[in-house]
């Protein structure tokens, strides 16, 4: 969809309230009618968003159905659009009575204008003056004069400014045209108030289908957005499984920067039910738990998730996370009490069709009873029949989950060597603990290192022991994984790059073909060209000779010719061929079958296999099945059928206007139209043209001038004078 542009919704308004006064037969403000043309307008856009003739809408049903749905009112629209122009202003024309006002308005307010500033520029008032300038105060036209000379001037005080040192007077000389303006202003405002009553009345009848609208409008809205941020992130549609199972491969947090988010592979519900991930601090723990629970909601909500595709997900019916520090001073809870308090709603609710992710489970209390109580909760998750992950420093579960059947470890990599982690998730080993390993690293002296040793058990020796020779098992398998993939890798690339040079390899043996082809058709032509020669030259020779001789040269010739004849037109049967679409270039000279001329493709064919052609300065559309492809051939072209050509243009030429009309449509279609007529214009030397919008907005207006700047035959365009349509009509100049 990205090769036709975003979605063109810059703003839906929200027109719900203005639907409720709608349906109560209330008269809509500016603004909410304003609101309604809008969404019709963009109801209009959306309409034709799927209109290009390569776009096979068939293959997206949803959208399909969606976009099938879309309202449109093209008569209410341009009623709404062409009388309101912004949020605040009705246009002039909106009715006769409407015009005719302001027009008069207008009139008076210039005479009252000119009778105000004869008196400030007069030199008799000049020194009563504040300022020389025209105001308005209390909706009347007033004039500044100084405090101490308001009885200089006759009129009314209508306003003193703030610091007392001007009046604001309306002369006496204007008070009946301030009053006669006043009076129109009130037949305007009535005027203005019919006009909305008017557009109001033309809205109720489609208050249902407006409903509608907004609602499919947002849905197509949504839809698009979430294909724009499943681009974002890289996202792709895993597939869902009935089988309870979760399989995320190559799985990134989506709102951790794509450069720096190591991925993870994280398998559950196949051969474990429970996963225990051990670790160090900022390890990954966490971000793991947070990847997980974001992508399941992701993909059961119908979003793509930044994973390899062939992930795949389980619709889990609910998803609980007890997940970072929930203390709460107002609610006097500590860290143990807030985390049990969130274990227990979680144990109340889940079942077999849920997806439980814990963090450091047990913690905040004694180290001993909060490991038995974590194992005791893990049992009662696990026998609920949830999917359940959950994170913990404490030994007794990682050695627990060693012995459990249902029960899987994993652990965050760590490197020692450089104290930081790797944020590579290990599935089937334990974390190991690298208390006395980083102490070592940072300079612990040794005999309090040795100490601490003797100090651990003998069991708990042997554990760890246990638990480094299955890590460095595991890393080093992990590494053959690796190298094995990276050779997988390479020989995939040079599978391709052997693919790929037996195809150039071919193409240059097919090049070679044809440049042979064309060497011996040169020659051909050239050893036909010497042996007419040779025969003519013969012929003169034989003259004078014997009829027999002359005879028998003639045969020579006659066979010679006819031998070059059957080799020349095999090579011409190869060289003329039928066209298929995948053949097809812009640029690409043809043979156009039916006048026997050769023809430039202009545009790549449509569905039905139609196309641009250009013959010569004329342009035509032509299907594929008239035309043929030309190899190293030139064909002679009928002068007759050129003149039948010319004739047939010259008739069209005489069938073409100077003036185009596009009112009622939008910005979009009255461009492709224009396009198309500038084109015919400019073939028959036709200019200038007239094109016919409207005044209405001057939206379209504006986009036709857009266009004609960037238009290859536009010389110049201008707005029509007085008589030629004014401001309603563009005149365009051709080159």
């Amino acid at each position: 969809m990205s090769n036709y542009g975003s979605l063109p919704i810059d703003f839906l308004p929200n027109i719900e309230l203005w639907i409720k006064y709608l349906e109560s037969s209330n008269t809509l403000s500016i603004k909410a009618l304003l609101d309604i043309g809008n969404t019709l307008h963009l109801s209009s856009i959306l309409k034709n968003y799927f209109s290009y003739e390569d776009i096979n809408i068939s293959s997206y049903p949803i959208l399909e159905s969606l976009f099938s749905s879309l309202y449109c009112n093209l008569k209410i629209e341009n009623s709404i659009l062409e009388t309101i122009i912004d949020e605040n202003t009705i246009a002039d024309n909106a009715s006769k009575k409407l015009s005719s006002l302001r027009r008069t308005k207008r009139n008076l307010e210039q005479s009252v204008k000119e009778k105000l500033n004869s008196i400030l520029h007069s030199s008799s008032y000049s020194k009563y003056i504040m300022e020389p300038i025209v105001t308005i105060r209390n909706n009347r036209y007033v004039i500044p004069i100084k405090m101490e000379y308001k009885d200089k001037i006759k009129g009314f005080i209508h306003d003193i400014s703030a610091s007392g040192s001007t009046i604001f007077i309306e002369p006496t000389s204007i008070f009946e045209l301030n009053s006669k303006i006043n009076d129109i202003q009130l037949e305007e405002n009535l005027e203005i108030e019919a006009i909305l009553k008017n557009l109001s009345c033309m809205c109720i009848p489609i208050v249902d289908n407006l409903k509608n609208l907004t609602n499919t409008i947002g849905k197509i809205d949504f839809i698009f957005a979430k294909a724009s941020y499943s681009k974002k992130i890289g996202g792709i549609s895993p597939s869902i499984n009935d089988q309870k199972f979760l399989c995320l491969l190559e799985a990134k947090h989506p709102l951790i920067d794509p450069k720096k988010c190591v991925p993870i592979d994280i398998t559950l519900g196949e051969n474990f039910q429970s996963l225990i991930i051990t670790g160090p601090n900022t390890g990954g723990k966490t971000v793991t738990l947070k990847t997980v629970g974001l992508l399941s909601l992701m993909a059961c909500s119908g979003l793509h998730i930044p994973a390899n595709e062939k992930s795949s997900i389980y619709v889990f019916s609910s998803v609980y996370a007890d997940i970072g520090d929930s203390q709460s001073i107002q609610e006097s809870l500590s860290t143990f009490s807030s985390h049990m308090t969130n274990i227990i709603k979680i144990l109340s609710s889940a079942n077999e069709h849920s997806l439980i992710l814990v963090d450091e489970l047990g913690s905040g209390t004694d180290p001993t009873q909060g490991a038995c109580l974590a194992i005791s909760i893990l049992e009662n998750m696990h026998k609920s029949g949830a999917l359940t992950i959950a994170t913990t420093h404490y030994p007794e579960i990682k050695n627990y989950a060693l012995v459990t059947d249902g029960f899987e470890n994993a652990s965050c990599e760590f490197d020692v060597k450089k104290l930081m982690p790797t944020y590579h998730l290990l599935i089937g080993v334990p974390g190991r603990s690298n208390a006395f390993a980083i102490s070592k690293h940072l300079g612990l002296p040794d005999e309090i290192l040795d100490r601490a040793n003797s100090l651990l058990t003998t069991d708990h020796i042997h554990i760890e022991e246990l638990l480094k020779s299955i890590y460095d098992d595991k890393i080093e398998i992990e590494k053959e994984k690796e190298i094995i993939k990276k050779n997988s890798n390479q020989v995939e690339i040079l599978r391709k790059k052997l693919e790929k040079d037996t195809s150039d390899s071919e193409n240059k043996e097919k090049d070679m073909l044809e440049k042979a082809k064309l060497e011996a058709r040169n020659i051909l032509l050239t050893a036909k060209e010497e042996a007419n020669e040779i025969l003519k030259e013969m012929n003169n020779l034989l003259e004078a000779k014997n009829d027999t001789s002359l005879k028998t040269a003639n045969m020579l010739r006659n066979k010679l010719n006819t031998s070059i004849k059957d080799i020349a037109s095999s090579f011409e049967k190869e060289d003329i061929s039928s066209l298929t679409v995948d053949d097809v270039y812009i640029g690409m000279d043809v043979l156009f079958k039916p006048l026997n001329s050769i023809a430039k493709i202009l545009s790549m064919p449509n569905k039905s296999k139609d196309m641009q052609i250009q013959i010569g300065n004329a342009k035509m559309t032509a299907n594929i099945k008239s035309l043929e492809k030309i190899k190293n051939q030139a064909i002679k072209v009928d002068k007759k059928e050129q003149s039948h050509v010319s004739k047939n243009f010259n008739l069209k030429a005489k069938s073409i206007s100077t003036e185009i009309n596009v009112i009622g449509m939008n910005v979009e279609e009255a461009t492709f139209v224009i396009d198309k007529y500038l084109d015919d214009c400019a073939i028959s030397n036709i200019s200038p043209v007239r094109i016919v919008h409207g005044k209405g907005t001057g939206k379209l207006r504006e986009g036709i001038a857009s266009f004609l700047k960037t238009n290859k035959h536009v010389k110049s365009f201008r707005l029509g004078t007085f008589g030629e349509g004014e401001t309603g009509v563009t005149v365009v100049e051709l080159k």
